[in-house]
């Protein structure tokens, strides 16, 4: 292990917790912290970082296993997994604000450059399970679902990603949230798109919609998506047409492609799409986020 990495990322951390983290997961009650519970929430969210971001251990009980095993010299009062366990879930609404702040940080970095005239624009699938098994963790959130990529029904949620694209390198996230599995994608961001000012958006076919574009031109914003047959067209009309719809369908698909790049490096580095183990919706929680913002941190550490 690396000692220097995980002193700077708990000092990194501890000017997290002070701006804005110890807000959104302080408790009030009286049994909120017991005696016994010597080991402090930035601690807890140190050993979880550094072994998703330094160690690659990205399921809990391989995280305490190794904190266990390789990091009791830091951590001393390391509590049993069962009370480990259940303070990392109730860290979970604190999770999203980490992650911004971490793309804050990352915004006044010299090496993160990137233009805010183009945007790219698209969803991954996280999987609870197969669709052949009847989905029954974070009900209020997972639902089942088609995934095109992959073939498969399953149950789970979508992340959803808009971000600026950036030449020769992967896009820089802007806006991240999470719906349920089921949820359309186009009606997912229908109400964040219009937000967007001076804008060129790069989106795949779900997202094509003459509505959303006659309000994205009102705010000097255009959408671009691959052509969609039009119904009533005859097969004349339509072959009149292929040459040159194709040619745009690839050059919008051209600028997008590298947001399915942003993913599978996601996917590479964080296991984020395998949610097996998850079961609940603040484990749920955790996961997904806490995948995000271990991310963001290859590109800060």
């Amino acid at each position: 292990m690396n000692d220097l990495n995980l002193i700077r990322l708990y000092f990194y951390l501890c000017d997290c917790n002070d701006k804005v983290l110890s807000v959104h997961y302080q408790r009030f009650s009286n049994n909120s912290s017991p005696s016994n519970e010597k080991l402090t929430d930035v601690e807890l969210l140190t050993i979880y970082f550094y072994c998703r971001r330094f160690e690659k251990k990205h399921t809990k009980s391989d995280i305490y296993d190794f904190a266990k095993r390789y990091l009791l010299s830091w951590f001393p009062n390391l509590p049993a997994y069962a009370n480990f366990n259940s303070r990392l879930n109730n860290l979970c609404s604190a999770m999203p604000y980490l992650v911004q702040l971490i793309l804050d940080d990352l915004k006044n970095l010299e090496n993160i450059s990137f233009s805010k005239g183009i945007s790219v624009i698209d969803s991954l699938p996280i999987m609870l399970c197969s669709g052949k098994r009847y989905g029954v963790v974070a009900p209020e959130l997972s639902e089942k679902s088609y995934c095109a990529t992959k073939g498969i029904y399953y149950w789970g949620v979508k992340l959803h990603v808009i971000a600026f694209s950036r030449k020769g390198k992967l896009p820089f996230p802007e806006v991240l949230g999470i719906t349920s599995a089921a949820e359309n994608d186009l009606e997912a961001v229908r109400n964040l798109l219009p937000s967007l000012f001076n804008r060129t958006i790069y989106a795949d076919k779900a997202y094509s919609d003459k509505t959303l574009q006659e309000n994205l031109k009102q705010r000097n914003s255009e959408l671009f998506t691959p052509i969609k047959l039009v119904k009533g067209d005859s097969i004349e009309v339509r072959q009149f047409k292929k040459a040159a719809d194709d040619l745009f369908s690839t050059a919008v698909s051209t600028v997008r492609q590298p947001i399915e790049s942003l993913f599978n490096w996601l996917i590479q580095k964080t296991n984020i799409q395998d949610a097996s183990k998850v079961r609940n919706t603040k484990g749920l929680l955790i996961h997904t986020f806490g995948a995000i913002a271990t991310a963001l941190l290859f590109w800060l550490f």
